[in-house]
């Protein structure tokens, strides 16, 4: 089977909802023993109970990536009984504002989840898969690269996040650890129809449809198609891939314009 992740213990931050519960759920039908971190329970329950009622392997952690010390508990008791073989980086929060519409409060709350949060766990992680390799995956963004209105700190966050993975790869490429960035543009989510519901109601499906119209394709990704290229960059057919961004953005990066 290709793609087999049969044996590897992974672990997805914000595997709850969204692209990281499509992650959870894709790694897991290739085999994988999955670990889903969220800062609230309930949903990382409810995905590794339909990952399990499909026969699949899966727990829930409640853990607040942006807390070093609750990281590190997790991590150490994950661990306990075997390594982690694969680290993926989804969990992450937005904020909406140019520069003047965002607060010293604001940078702090994006930068710990989106940046910290993901240094805590690469730490947490790397020791042991340095001695036995291992692949580590940073939910990055097209925000990293291209310029979007009204998203200064998200778009900072992310662009951390890319620089993070380059770094990373470079550091331990002779430990036999992988590490890419995956960049999406929008991907329908619950997250946007919340975002929606809250500043359009009434004008969903319009202002949905507008927000498609902005990627060249003419529609927003679907989680699972992002879940495809993780476990494809997380698989030993791509044992020749690291320290890469990868966009999967409808053409939003190159086409538009």
């Amino acid at each position: 089977m290709k793609f087999n992740l049969t044996d590897k213990r992974a672990l997805v931050t914000g595997g709850g909802s969204g692209i990281g519960k499509a992650i959870s759920i894709a790694l897991a039908e290739q085999g994988a023993d999955v670990h889903i971190l969220e800062v609230n329970k309930i949903p990382a329950k409810e995905t590794a109970a339909e990952i399990k009622a499909t026969g699949g392997k899966a727990q829930a952690h409640a853990c607040d990536v942006s807390k070093q010390k609750e990281v590190l508990n997790t991590v150490n008791a994950i661990t306990a009984d075997g390594a982690i073989d694969i680290l993926i980086n989804n969990a992450g929060i937005a904020h909406i504002g140019n520069v003047e519409l965002t607060s010293e409060a604001d940078i702090d709350r994006v930068y710990q989840v989106n940046i910290k949060g993901v240094y805590n766990c690469i730490y947490a992680c790397i020791k042991d898969m340095k001695d036995r390799g291992g692949v580590i995956i940073n939910m990055a963004s097209v925000a990293a690269t291209v310029g979007i209105s009204d998203r200064f700190a998200y778009s900072m966050t992310k662009g951390a996040v890319l620089t993070m993975t380059y770094s990373v790869a470079k550091d331990y490429l002779t430990y036999g650890i992988r590490c890419n960035s995956i960049s999406p543009a929008r991907v329908h989510t619950p997250f946007v129809d919340g975002y929606l519901k809250q500043n359009y109601p009434g004008m969903e499906k319009e202002m949905f449809e507008r927000l498609s119209q902005t990627q060249p394709i003419g529609r927003m990704g679907r989680p699972e198609e992002i879940a495809n290229l993780a476990v494809y960059l997380c698989s030993d057919e791509a044992s020749f891939i690291t320290g890469t961004d990868f966009p999967i953005d409808g053409g939003f990066i190159r086409l538009n314009g």
